[in-house]
């Protein structure tokens, strides 16, 4: 089953949307603006995004008295943890696609980490919340090997360490110069 949608907070909401339509190419589809129900009366826009894999990414831009204004968006580093715990990741159909995404990025004047995870491939950056989102391309079905050790490694108190990720940064490109 899949989900219908993932919500995070921002702290600025024309940033954030311009990341998730012009760096991600997400489309915005939904605008609901309701009252929080709190004491002070407080209100917010619920705005949902189209991410073209049947599912809606959303954001939640806030205002009520009764929630602080300072609060840190990121999904991780207010937990102190580091930021690439708690993610989002987007599927990327292809490996052709999985470029594709990285090369936008990059002339969006992004750094992107890209990790070969062996059964996937993924590329990262961080939004304007500092959430890191990730395209992830599947490159291969679950062998049997993988799916027999998934249960044993699950329940192993100490399990087999794996190979630390093949690591790649892509620096942001330049853009072009304007005739």
């Amino acid at each position: 089953m899949g989900y219908h949608h993932v919500a995070v907070a921002t702290r600025d909401l024309e940033a954030s949307h311009r990341f998730y339509t012009e760096v991600m190419g997400f489309r915005l589809v939904k605008t609901v603006v309701a009252p929080t129900g709190s004491p002070s009366g407080g209100w917010a826009k619920h705005v949902f995004y189209d991410t073209g894999g049947n599912g809606l990414f959303a954001l939640w831009d806030l205002h009520d008295d009764d929630i602080p204004t300072d609060f840190d968006p990121a999904i991780s580093r207010g937990l102190g943890l580091p930021d690439w715990v708690n993610h989002i990741a987007f599927d990327a159909p292809t490996l052709e696609d999985l470029d594709t995404r990285r090369r936008v990025w990059q002339e969006h004047g992004l750094e992107v980490v890209e990790l070969d995870h062996e059964f996937c491939r993924s590329i990262y950056v961080s939004d304007p919340n500092r959430i890191l989102v990730e395209f992830c391309c599947t490159t291969h079905e679950f062998t049997d090997q993988e799916l027999a050790e998934a249960p044993v490694f699950l329940a192993a108190d100490e399990p087999p360490l794996g190979a630390t990720p093949e690591m790649t940064f892509h620096g942001a490109l330049e853009p072009d110069p304007v005739d």
